[in-house]
C-alpha cells in the first residue's frame, strides 16, 4: 500500500472525475467504490446509491476520492505534475519514444483542455522544450512536461505544492520540515530566483524536489497575486498500521486545533492531512452495514482517530 496517498474532495461529480481520468492516461484502473446508503445519505445530503468513496490508480499513483458536497473547492496551490519522460516510456523503442512522449503529452493537454482552462500556455520554455499549466473541467490543475531524459528519473506523477499569498517564502522550510518528520525521504533538486525576477524574492524557491517515503514531492514560491491558499479540497492520506504511528504523525503535523476532526488536521503551512489507520478501510467497506455504519458514527465523534474505539465499534 502506498503511505501517502492524494484525497481529492469533489462534488457529487467523484464517479465521473474517476472514469474520466482513468480512461485518460496509460496503465490506469479503478479501485474501490464504496456508495452512499440511507443512512449515509441522510446524513451528509448527497443522494442515496451516488459514490461516497473511490480509489483509482494512475500509472502507479494512487489516489483516492470523495463526493463531499461543494464545500471546498481545488485551487492551483496544490496541482499534479506530469512528467512525459521518453526513457521511460516502454511501449516504443529508439528515436520514436521522443516522439511519442512528445504526443502522449499533446493528447493529455487536448482532453484535459476539453471545459478546461490554460494557466500557462502549452509551449517551449526555457526549462522544457514543451510545458504547459491547466486547469481541467473539475478544476483540478496540471503541470504537463516533456522532460529531458538525459536528466535524473523522476515519476510519472508528482504532487507539487505553490506557496502563495501568507505562505510564500516558506516551500523550503516546509519541505525541510516534511522531510524531517517523514521516513524514507531525499532531498532532489533546488532551483532558487535569481535577482530581478520581481515580485519573487531572490533566494526563494522557484523549485525543488523533495521524496517522503518514498513519495516525490515538489514545492515553489510565488510572490504573485494570487487568490488562493491550501484548503481541504486536496489533502494527503498517511496511512498508519498503529496507534503509536498515528499519534506520531498526530503530534508532528497538527498545528491548528480547529481543523482537527475525524482524522484531518491542518499543519503550520495550511496543508491538509488525514492521519488514518489501514483498518479503517476494512472496517467501512464490511458488507455487514450495521458494522460500517458503527464505525463511521464513532469517527464522526473523534479528532484524532483511536484504532481502540474503532475496533469496539465495530464488534459492537
Amino acid at each position: 500500500m502506498q503511505k501517502i496517498i492524494p484525497f481529492l474532495w469533489f462534488n457529487d461529480n467523484a464517479e465521473e472525475a474517476v472514469k474520466f481520468y482513468t480512461s485518460l492516461f496509460r496503465n490506469s484502473k479503478i479501485g474501490s467504490m464504496t456508495r452512499y446508503d440511507e443512512a449515509g445519505a441522510a446524513a451528509s445530503g448527497r443522494p442515496k446509491g451516488s459514490v461516497m468513496t473511490a480509489s483509482f490508480n494512475l500509472n502507479g499513483q494512487e489516489f483516492v476520492v470523495l463526493n463531499g458536497g461543494p464545500i471546498f473547492k481545488f485551487n492551483p496551490s496544490v496541482s499534479f505534475i506530469l512528467n512525459f519522460d521518453p526513457s521511460c516510456l516502454t511501449d516504443v523503442v529508439g528515436q520514436a519514444k521522443e516522439k511519442d512522449a512528445r504526443k502522449y503529452l499533446d493528447t493529455v493537454w487536448e482532453k484535459l483542455s476539453q471545459g478546461g482552462s490554460a494557466l500557462m500556455p502549452l509551449d517551449k520554455y526555457p526549462f522544457s522544450e514543451r510545458y504547459g499549466w491547466i486547469k481541467d473541467k473539475y478544476g483540478l490543475s496540471w503541470q504537463l512536461i516533456l522532460s529531458n531524459p538525459e536528466g535524473e528519473e523522476a515519476p510519472f506523477i508528482t504532487p507539487s505544492l505553490l506557496f502563495a499569498g501568507a505562505v510564500c517564502g516558506k516551500a523550503e522550510e516546509a519541505s525541510d520540515f516534511y522531510l524531517s518528520v517523514f521516513n524514507n525521504t531525499k532531498r532532489g533538486l533546488i532551483e532558487r530566483y535569481p535577482a530581478g525576477m520581481e515580485p519573487d524574492k531572490e533566494g526563494t524557491i522557484m523549485f525543488t524536489g523533495f521524496m517522503i517515503e518514498q513519495q516525490w514531492f515538489a514545492a515553489m514560491d510565488s510572490a504573485r497575486d494570487h487568490n488562493f491558499n491550501f484548503n481541504e479540497a486536496i489533502s494527503f492520506v498517511v496511512n498508519c498500521e498503529m496507534q503509536k504511528e498515528v499519534d506520531y504523525y498526530w503530534e508532528k503535523l497538527s498545528a491548528d486545533p480547529k481543523a482537527e476532526m475525524c482524522g484531518w488536521l491542518k499543519d503550520k503551512f495550511g496543508l491538509s492531512w488525514q492521519i488514518v489507520p489501514t483498518v479503517l478501510n476494512e472496517y467501512l467497506s464490511d458488507k455487514d452495514s450495521k458494522k460500517s455504519q458503527r464505525v463511521m458514527q464513532a469517527i464522526l465523534q473523534m479528532k484524532k482517530i483511536n484504532i481502540a474505539d474503532l475496533e469496539k465499534a465495530y464488534k459492537g
